[in-house]
């Protein structure tokens, strides 16, 4: 009889204990998260079936009431005021759960490879630039920060485990993401509000591992692989895993828009690049159901990638032609810019130090285009058209704010080729008064075409005068 008394307290206890977590809120809603300010912000989880559930927020003391789904999902529409904090957040169903220290403000999200990963405080044995110095003047900001769990699934996840909102400090403000520090770096002292950012990015990834199956089928040579339970914490390059382990976890979480730094890993099939981006923004767009939200990116950084070109001795300047296709990228997704990188790359690291220029050229995007900010240069000129005047060509840029400069030095990465497509090393000066580039070559008596920088690893010498780098680029669609 006492043992039968020992086994109905446990199985009362085990039940209770059941009841008490039944009710869970999605992985990305924890305690110190941003919310996106003057938006109706949804906030999910879980709880027993046709159940109800109840949440207050602070800020204005409303609550709301929904009951659960069939299958005991839930999710309520929050209204946000403008930027502030902290508040909390309380919500009641089998038991009660209170989030503190919420913080309303502007909400990104970042993702992308390893150069999008690296952590302000580095990879060992790999350095960021500034990083001391950007931790010791953290403590205290308002930028908080989630790093979503690396996870390749075969399947869409609902949830994903360890991982939880961060406030900047000494001891936390390391494990940001470096290009997502000094993006959300900028837009805070700018902008003075609070500002969150999500980080899913996976070192090694390629654009299709990000790609909904939707997004993948649009490409007869992406193959999605079969739905299964198995999860992997090591693949990064498989159609549709990163997206069902790492975003779709996250998807509905409100955010003002989108940073992207990816492309090493796509340099063995350039041609599909810039669609298949393109076709995962507009799918990731479709699926947050918050219109065209701006999509700002990092063009690849020069690097040596001669060991690479063994996959592609059809393009002996790999990066090159990628960083071209992500030049064009820009015109298949609309509400798009791209910060030009051709100043910051290193020959032999595949991770430039130099995050803070990258963090910074994104956040100068979105400041004049996201928050009508004016009066500075925001993005780099761009290559518009050529013209030949005799045995000249004039390179003409749009996007220049006060025009062209090389900081007075030579200009020797322009190259000129005639009807027979041999280029040849050019000059090139500077024609102030029009904000063009004029090249010529005494090899070359008709001018056909013409290249800038149209290598796998250069230093930049072309800028804005505003200190933004012109990309590569050529005239020519020669192979």
């Amino acid at each position: 009889m006492k043992t039968l008394k020992i086994i109905i307290l446990l199985g009362l206890i085990c039940h209770m204990s059941l009841f008490a977590q039944d009710l869970k809120l999605g992985s990305v809603f924890t305690d110190n998260m941003v919310l996106q300010q003057q938006s109706q912000t949804p906030v999910w989880g879980w709880g027993k079936e046709n159940s109800k559930i109840s949440m207050a927020t602070s800020w204005d003391g409303i609550s709301y009431d929904v009951t659960t789904d069939k299958n005991g999902k839930w999710k309520i529409l929050v209204t946000t005021p403008v930027a502030g904090g902290p508040y909390t957040i309380t919500v009641k169903g089998s038991n009660i759960i209170e989030l503190k220290n919420v913080y309303i403000g502007e909400v990104w999200l970042a993702s992308g490879q390893s150069n999008m990963s690296m952590l302000l405080k580095g990879y060992e044995n790999q350095p960021v630039m500034h990083s001391t110095e950007a931790i010791l003047k953290s403590k205290g900001r308002k930028i908080h920060f989630i790093n979503i769990p690396a996870m390749a699934a075969y399947r869409v996840q609902e949830e994903f485990e360890n991982a939880k909102w961060e406030t900047s400090s000494l001891s936390t403000t390391g494990d940001c993401s470096a290009v997502c520090w000094f993006f959300a770096d900028l837009l805070n002292q700018q902008l003075d509000i609070p500002v969150g950012i999500i980080n899913a990015s996976y070192g090694g990834s390629n654009v299709e591992a990000w790609m909904t199956d939707v997004a993948c089928r649009e490409f007869p040579g992406i193959q999605v692989p079969e739905k299964s339970e198995e999860k992997s914490q090591w693949i990064g390059n498989v159609p549709t895993l990163l997206y069902n382990g790492m975003i779709h976890p996250i998807v509905g979480y409100n955010i003002k828009g989108m940073i992207w730094y990816q492309g090493e890993s796509n340099i063995f099939n350039v041609p599909r690049y810039a669609p298949s981006v393109a076709a995962m923004v507009k799918d990731w767009r479709k699926i947050w159901s918050v219109g065209d939200f701006p999509f700002y990116f990092a063009q690849i950084a020069p690097y040596d990638y001669k060991e690479w070109n063994f996959f592609t001795p059809q393009w002996p300047e790999i990066s090159a032609y990628q960083r071209e296709a992500q030049m064009k990228s820009q015109s298949l997704i609309p509400n798009s810019k791209m910060a030009v990188l051709l100043d910051v790359g290193e020959e032999y690291q595949i991770h430039p130090s130099q995050k803070k220029e990258v963090g910074q050229r994104l956040a100068l995007l979105a400041l004049a285009n996201t928050y009508g900010a004016k009066g500075f240069e925001f993005e780099s000129p761009e290559y518009e058209r050529m013209e030949i005047e005799g045995d000249k060509a004039i390179i003409h840029f749009s996007k220049q704010f006060m025009g062209l400069t090389s900081y007075g030095k030579e200009l020797n990465l322009f190259e000129i080729a005639g009807d027979n497509k041999v280029f040849v090393k050019a000059k090139a000066h500077i024609d102030g008064e029009k904000g063009t580039v004029v090249v010529s070559s005494y090899l070359v008596k008709e001018p056909k075409a013409v290249r800038y920088a149209f290598k796998d690893y250069v230093q930049a010498e072309l800028f804005g005068t505003g200190g933004l780098p012109v990309s590569s680029f050529r005239t020519d669609d020669w192979e």
